[in-house]
């Protein structure tokens, strides 16, 4: 990825009422006081009203496995792989064909990890999280203690070694891509014995959560609409998981209150800036990356469902914040990709450290349809949890699907931005 990004939160259009505009419930069946749903929020609320100061959202006790995955997921695959049923089936045969599932696989940890600038390694530290990350997986579906050492003895090897994240404004990437998906494998693998949690919970403490908040509060020392919304997404991913696996409510806030009021390109205003209604009455919402290109915005899907998922295992409905705002830029955004056309209102804004202007006037085609394992999160959370109607979330889940994960869509870092397997994990 490279610098760059913008703003302008005020909707283009403000759409009639549809089917997938109605307001979710969240994960308990309530709407949180803390204001885990602004149903009472118009599209074009006003500035005043979307700033407005919110109550603590992080639970009075955090739930654990409490992130991408909370016990009934894992509870429902298990059941569904044990009983051979599709697609629960072919996602877990997606998973056990990786290489990076293999319980033979050793870890390889390094004290200094480095993305952008001379002596890059930060490879060795995303293929070694996505086996953590997906061994986890066989030991929480399958019970195989093999797969449950590996996963501990990449965790705790790391977690023993790791000092520093660093390199160029790429190191703020690789703390918060890495971060959040370290916190993940930890979660699943929380109680296992001879897992070190509380050496873990300092290397995140420690190494990543400095970065992920330096990078929220001072955006490199950049215009604050310099960078795209996936910089910020992925900081306030691996803030949310950190305060989760270390059952830190202000850091849990942090994160929760910058996605709905934050000043950068990650909060949910920002990162979809105008609304729309397409010929068939669907609500549309133009993605902040989309004038770019699109592996950057479905990056974007996979790092926002991300976020939303970990704050609906802990009762928090961000998915359905703003009216379903999220909803509808994932829409917008499927619609593109399955060959559609969709509108476009030109996108301005200020780059660099003088904030010079910048201008899109066009949705960008590069990378059009690319296939990444980000959209049976939001097919099964928007159209079976919620029963909404998403037929372009349908239709990219549906051709992507079963999904793999890290390891399966190339050697490149691109490929390990997500991690996958949504099809085994979250299908209903």
């Amino acid at each position: 990825m490279s610098r760059e990004p913008h703003p302008h939160s005020n909707p283009h259009n403000q759409p009639h009422n549809h089917p997938s505009d109605q307001p979710e419930l969240s994960r308990r069946g309530l709407l949180k006081s803390a204001g885990g749903l602004t149903a009472a929020l118009a599209v074009g609320a006003s500035a005043a009203a979307l700033t407005a100061p919110y109550a603590q959202a992080a639970p009075a006790t955090f739930t654990h496995p409490g992130m991408l995955h909370a016990y009934g997921e894992l509870n429902r695959a298990k059941v569904r792989v044990a009983a051979g049923t599709d697609p629960w089936l072919s996602g877990w045969n997606r998973l056990t064909a990786n290489s990076h599932s293999a319980s033979t696989w050793t870890a390889n940890p390094q004290a200094t990890v480095i993305r952008g600038g001379t002596g890059e390694n930060y490879g060795i530290l995303y293929n070694d999280i996505h086996a953590a990350y997906q061994n986890a997986l066989r030991w929480k579906i399958a019970g195989t203690s093999a797969n449950g050492d590996t996963a501990v003895a990449i965790l705790n090897a790391w977690a023993s070694t790791l000092t520093t994240v660093t390199g160029n404004a790429d190191r703020f990437l690789a703390a918060g891509i890495y971060g959040y998906q370290f916190a993940n494998a930890a979660e699943l693998m929380r109680g296992y014995s001879g897992f070190d949690l509380a050496a873990f919970q300092e290397m995140m403490l420690g190494v990543f959560y400095p970065l992920n908040n330096q990078f929220l509060t001072e955006h490199n020392g950049a215009c604050i609409t310099n960078y795209w919304a996936n910089w910020d997404l992925c900081n306030m991913n691996s803030i949310l998981a950190i305060g989760i696996l270390c059952d830190d409510a202000a850091k849990y806030d942090q994160a929760v209150d910058y996605f709905k009021t934050g000043a950068g390109n990650g909060s949910i205003a920002h990162a979809v800036p105008y609304l729309y209604t397409d010929s068939d009455g669907y609500a549309l919402g133009q993605w902040q990356e989309s004038g770019r290109d699109q592996g950057h915005t479905m990056m974007g899907m996979g790092q926002l469902g991300a976020f939303c998922e970990m704050a609906w295992s802990q009762g928090d409905d961000l998915y359905g914040y703003d009216s379903n705002r999220f909803m509808k830029a994932a829409q917008y955004v499927a619609k593109y990709n399955l060959g559609n056309d969709v509108p476009f209102t030109t996108y301005t804004w200020g780059s660099g450290t003088t904030c010079s202007q910048q201008t899109q006037t066009v949705i960008s085609s590069a990378s059009r349809g690319q296939a990444r394992p980000v959209w049976d999160i939001l097919y099964y959370h928007y159209a079976k949890r919620r029963g909404l109607s998403v037929p372009y979330i349908q239709a990219m889940a549906e051709s992507v699907r079963p999904e793999g994960g890290g390891g399966d869509y190339g050697t490149t870092s691109g490929g390990f931005d997500q991690t996958g397997f949504g099809t085994l994990m979250y299908a209903k």
